[in-house]
């Protein structure tokens, strides 16, 4: 199951109150495809399976299925907010090889 920083907690929550539903979940997931052979994929569901993988973070519900938590075992999810650009990165030690931009991996 993929963990979060602190930072993406607050910044996740701080998504969720802007979208005005506190019943709002982040759902991380990994889908074939991508220049490396599988993406990330990250969104806000209020729906859940019932077999999805739920762990809360400060108040954040991160939601995951069991066929992408397989590859994300041991990833965290992180916010850089600095002069190079804002947004999330994933640091998963799953991946061998991963493309430039960083949004996929095999």
């Amino acid at each position: 199951m993929i963990a979060l920083t602190d930072k993406a907690a607050v910044k996740v929550k701080d998504l969720i109150t802007q979208e005005g539903n506190d019943q709002l979940m982040l759902r991380v997931a990994v889908r074939p495809g991508g220049c490396s052979g599988f993406s990330y994929e990250m969104f806000f569901d209020t729906d859940q399976a019932g077999d999805d993988l739920i762990t809360d973070y400060s108040g954040v519900k991160v939601v995951v299925d069991p066929s992408s938590a397989q590859l994300l075992t041991g990833a965290t999810l992180d916010y850089n907010d600095g002069l190079q650009g804002a947004g999330f990165a994933i640091d998963n030690p799953n991946a061998q090889k991963t493309c430039g931009c960083g949004q996929s991996f095999s």
